[in-house]
């Protein structure tokens, strides 16, 4: 459900975007995504390397740093997609939505059953493109499915969802191409669905939306975090008993959560307050500096009825109300 509902969703959030001309928004959609990926991932390469027994995907050469910055995307890969993704998504505008839908699912179903080769994340890469172009291309029919959410609608919702998740799982076809791409359009609906009904509740909407809108530190901070507080807490669990493991283990997933966002919030309301915004978003171009314009001189030669070398002077470069 996350990752085709995430892509649903930043598909929605370029639908006007695409229309626009390249260099309004290479900078913010192409340039700032791939600029986030990449500072990252020499952080989080430098910060994994301090926890080498934690288990997750990291470059441990120059050869695997240079992959994930091209062509086998780290964890990080999420950003990497925005920008790669809005790429496409532009370069083939004039291009039938049926068309491009039809060759990303394609592609999606031929990925998520195995026939093709996807190291590290490159998976992820292969199998999310085709939910957002939907959320691109369908935009009208998703927002109509979010307006008509009801509890009932909802419940049918999951229903669905849950019978699909069972008979694949009873059935074994979880590999056959297609199947995983048509349970992730049911995990969609579904997720619209929750989310919708979570932000008719103001309690529990607002707080949550609140949170939402702090997605990006949350994402680049939360696995260093979660590294380094792995190599402090594991073997100290490790060695408990079995009892109190298991009983650690009860509330374990859900501390370890609330405490790596509240320390991932933390770091990065610190990292703002040294001015460190650069970690967060793509730096400010500098203004160009223009030449400085030479002081207007009056036209050679007497007038009677001309302004004085001290009387106005129209302005050479056309001011904002003009």
């Amino acid at each position: 459900m996350r990752m085709p509902l995430f892509f649903t969703i930043s598909g929605l959030f370029v639908a006007s975007a695409v229309q626009r001309p390249w260099r309004s928004v290479a900078r913010p959609r192409v340039a700032r995504f791939l600029y986030l990926y990449g500072a990252w991932l020499m952080i989080h390469t430098a910060v994994l390397a301090l926890a080498p027994d934690f288990p997750t995907d990291r470059a441990s050469d120059l050869g695997a740093l240079v992959a994930q910055l091209t062509v086998t995307p780290s964890n990080l890969w999420y950003l990497y997609a925005l920008a790669l993704y809005f790429v496409l998504a532009k370069a083939l505008r004039r291009v039938r939505p049926a068309v491009l839908l039809a060759a990303a699912g394609t592609l999606s179903a031929v990925a998520s059953a195995g026939l093709v080769d996807t190291p590290g994340n490159r998976a992820g890469l292969y199998q999310n493109l085709v939910f957002f172009l939907a959320g691109l291309h369908l935009r009208g029919y998703v927002l109509r499915w979010a307006d008509a959410v009801t509890g009932r609608r909802a419940l049918l919702a999951a229903g669905a969802y849950a019978v699909a998740l069972a008979a694949v799982a009873a059935t074994g076809t979880a590999r056959l191409p297609g199947v995983a791409p048509l349970v992730s359009v049911l995990a969609v609906l579904l997720g619209i669905a929750v989310a919708v009904r979570l932000a008719r509740k103001p309690a529990v909407g607002e707080p949550l939306a609140a949170l939402g809108r702090q997605t990006l530190p949350i994402y680049v901070l939360h696995m260093p975090v979660l590294a380094l507080l792995h190599r402090l807490i594991a073997e100290p669990i490790a060695a408990l008993d079995e009892p109190a493991r298991f009983a650690l283990a009860l509330g374990f997933p859900l501390s370890v959560t609330v405490a790596v966002l509240a320390l991932s919030l933390g770091l990065h309301r610190l990292l703002l307050a040294i001015r460190a915004t650069w970690l967060f978003d793509l730096p400010a171009r500098r203004p160009t500096r223009r030449p400085p314009v030479p002081p207007a001189t009056e036209p050679p030669g007497p007038s009677a009825s001309g302004p004085s070398a001290s009387g106005p002077v129209a302005p050479l470069v056309p001011t904002a109300s003009q």
